[in-house]
């Protein structure tokens, strides 16, 4: 049964096309690793929520902060006002970054995170007279969706290329996975570093873009390229981080310190939005200054609002309090040895599981609609995009609800 309050009267959804939209599933509360339906019925849900509830949804702990922050200050200016939360926060982020990432900037959204780093990037070199306006992307990079983060999206095979044209223009390049691609971007750079204000990439695991894997040695190469030209370097860890791929962020796996880093999803748990943009010593003081105009100008009506920061220290509290990292490891080897018989279903180009990240890849476009209300059938939360069928669970999620994801995603795909 439909409730009543569900239509397509005024609500314009995601990534949809309205004309011909379904009605999207009713969820009238969530726990755990379950969503609750209108109908009563439950789904183990295999996404997270776009990756954010890493300890599942509701988790206590965070329930509790969150609730004791709402009665005292949900939120406050972060212009010329200060709060606890915040520089809690900005500090337990600096001792757990790598390297001199201290410098910590708050925002909303994963999209205006980069954003907030393209921009610290292209002023880092303005303020030091010098005009570099691109940067280098990846094929099937994914970074948001607002204006300067489509701009270094994927242009040919992302989501924005009805944009190409409008968009300023970037390179875009491949992933230097080989010693003949290493060379040709060695070469690229020093023929462009004049106009390249940075180089960005999706550490590990390109989310959106298809979950397209590297190895660690990938972000090697690019630190060793970028400093041999003088570049700064740009980890996207919004996906990758907080555990998703097997470590609290990506980079460990590569002993890789970038200049900056972006941060947000599951940074409070996917209990509320913010986001951080952590930048190096050596970029924070190219805007030290006795002039004004020097100065970072941007500021988030909601920068560093207390409610998430609250969310946030209550979710970093669970990496340490609870085995975020074991559990990780823990998925990666169940969806290894699960996902492995998928190979042999019909259309299946290729099976990959990196930490909490599951990907079954398929030989053409998927009906993406329909395997989702196969899904729902089958009592489980897994959405389809492009030509891949992917699971990046709740880190807390118990080996058989686990389990009860990947035998749905085996049946459905053997037409069963």
């Amino acid at each position: 049964m439909t409730p009543p309050w569900l239509n397509l009267d005024h609500v314009w959804l995601p990534y949809t096309q309205m004309k011909t939209a379904d009605l999207p599933v009713p969820v009238i509360s969530a726990r755990g690793v379950r969503l609750k339906l209108a109908d009563g019925r439950e789904l183990i849900d295999g996404i997270a929520s776009w990756w954010t509830a890493c300890h599942g949804y509701s988790h206590p702990h965070i329930v509790k902060s969150v609730a004791e922050q709402l009665e005292k200050m949900p939120h406050v200016m972060f212009g010329g006002l200060a709060h606890e939360p915040a520089y809690r926060l900005a500090s337990r982020l600096a001792a757990l970054l790598p390297g001199d990432l201290n410098h910590v900037f708050f925002s909303e959204s994963g999209s205006v995170a980069v954003e907030v780093a393209l921009k610290m990037a292209v002023q880092f070199w303005l303020n030091q007279g010098q005009r570099r306006t691109k940067f280098v992307g990846f094929r099937n990079g994914y970074h948001g969706d607002t204006f300067a983060t489509m701009s270094i999206c994927d242009p040919e095979e992302g989501m924005h290329k009805l944009f190409r044209g409008v968009l300023p223009e970037q390179f875009v390049v491949e992933i230097p996975d080989s010693a003949e691609k290493r060379m040709q971007l060695d070469h690229f750079l020093a023929q462009n570093k004049n106009e390249i204000a940075a180089v960005i990439i999706e550490p590990l695991v390109q989310g959106a873009g298809g979950m397209k894997f590297h190895d660690a040695c990938v972000l090697g190469d690019l630190r060793a390229l970028c400093d041999r030209h003088g570049l700064p370097l740009i980890f996207d860890e919004i996906f990758t981080g907080f555990g998703r791929t097997g470590t609290l962020f990506a980079n460990e796996q590569a002993g890789v310190v970038p200049d900056i880093i972006c941060l947000s999803k599951a940074l409070t748990g996917g209990a509320v939005p913010l986001a951080a943009t952590v930048a190096t010593s050596e970029i924070f003081n190219a805007f030290l200054s006795d002039d004004s105009e020097a100065a970072l100008m941007h500021g988030p009506t909601y920068m560093a609002y207390p409610l998430g920061c609250a969310a946030a220290n209550a979710s970093l509290d669970l990496f340490v309090s609870e085995p975020r990292i074991a559990q990780a490891a823990a998925i990666e080897a169940h969806l290894r040895e699960e996902l492995t018989p998928c190979r042999a279903a019909p259309g299946v180009l290729d099976v990959r599981a990196k930490g909490a990240v599951g990907v079954v890849q398929m030989d053409r476009p998927v009906d993406a609609a329909a395997l989702r209300a196969r899904f729902v059938e089958k009592g489980v939360w897994i959405k389809p995009f492009g030509d891949i069928i992917y699971l990046t669970p709740p880190l807390v999620i118990a080996p058989q609800d686990l389990s009860a994801l990947t035998r749905a995603l085996h049946e459905v795909l053997h037409g069963r």
